[in-house]
């Protein structure tokens, strides 16, 4: 790398957690590599690997010794995403810090954009963009349509004070931002502390952006800068796939989201009376989703009823995919997915 003027271009700390990523985690490490920035560091975090992962890393690190870093927990334990991300921050000397996950990619100039972007708005803590939801990651054409975007829910390119966008995620009219596409300023993390290592489920980003929205400005853009890869073998999509068989399980887990945000506000002396109401509303619908599918004799029917409509959704979607023009293909998608999260 060439030398770089610290105090035109700050330092980016990158994170990539992984764990058994060994298909995935050359192509991640090679998109921080491929950035049209140039002043970063990267932490390479093994949060308990038994395949080859740790090879690779080891290698990156052992070929960029200035620039990567492998690391891992004591006695190399499963300690889960949040430790990990925790632990490369711990270690982290950047004004900004950028996450990545090892199945996904950072497009070419995300770190140059944002970067630009952050220094041109200081009120902002946090900046994200739009993500693409990367089927086409397999080299098949046939899957290039089957690409979309989740609609931000809001006008971009400008910030929004807190805690609009926590208000409009938990009104159903926004997205929540994905790891792979935000950037945050070092500070965030010295003021509210890191993400909630005790929190394992599959909103374990959301507590932590939760805390941001309710506590800083927050930056929306109207452009691209991170593939999120759509494969069976990622969490989320396990988890996907076991909710549809499991309804319980799915509302139950956005409800322990809903009230870790509710004690994270008692705690912190959060009064935005707006997000309380919303708050207070949504625990009161997935709670009697939760009591229904349990409840005797119309359990079943419930039940039954929210198979059928995850099928409708599910159909829609694919021949939608199928059949329609990319942007109100995505603009479908966007309507559905916020049906999903109200």
């Amino acid at each position: 790398m060439r030398s770089i003027n610290m105090k035109q271009n700050p330092l980016v700390s990158g994170v990539i957690i992984f764990l058994n990523a060994e298909k995935y985690l050359r192509e991640a490490i090679d998109s921080v590599l491929a950035q049209t920035y140039d002043h970063w560091e990267l932490f390479l975090v093994d949060d308990g690997s038994t395949d080859e992962s740790e090879a690779i890393a080891r290698h990156y690190a052992n070929s960029y010794p200035d620039t990567i870093h492998y690391l891992h927990h004591e006695n190399r334990q499963n300690m889960g995403k949040n430790a990990s991300r925790n632990l490369g921050i711990a270690h982290s000397r950047g004004k900004y810090i950028a996450l990545l996950d090892a199945d996904d990619v950072w497009l070419p100039h995300k770190l140059s954009e944002q970067v630009e972007l952050l220094e041109q708005n200081p009120e902002a803590a946090m900046l994200y963009g739009r993500t693409r939801q990367w089927v086409s990651w397999n080299g098949n054409p046939d899957d290039v349509q089957k690409d979309s975007f989740a609609d931000l829910g809001v006008t971009p390119n400008r910030l929004f004070s807190p805690p609009q966008l926590l208000y409009l995620l938990l009104n159903g009219e926004t997205q929540t931002p994905t790891t792979c596409n935000a950037i945050l300023r070092r500070t965030v993390f010295d003021e509210i502390g890191g993400f909630d290592e005790a929190y394992h489920d599959i909103y374990e980003d959301q507590v932590f952006f939760a805390k941001v929205e309710l506590t800083y400005s927050v930056y929306v853009a109207d452009a691209t800068w991170a593939n999120y890869r759509q494969h069976p073998e990622s969490s989320f999509t396990q988890y996907l796939g076991a909710s549809k068989h499991s309804f319980v399980a799915k509302y139950t887990t956005k409800l322990k989201f809903l009230d870790w945000v509710e004690r994270y506000m008692r705690e912190n002396d959060h009064s935005h009376e707006d997000v309380w109401l919303r708050l207070t509303a949504k625990q009161k619908a997935n709670r009697r989703i939760v009591w229904l599918c349990h409840a005797p004799m119309i359990g079943p029917i419930v039940r039954m009823w929210l198979h059928m409509w995850i099928w409708l959704l599910d159909l829609t979607i694919q021949v939608g995919r199928r059949c329609l023009p990319t942007a109100l293909r995505d603009r479908l998608w966007s309507v559905i997915g916020k049906k999903l999260v109200k």
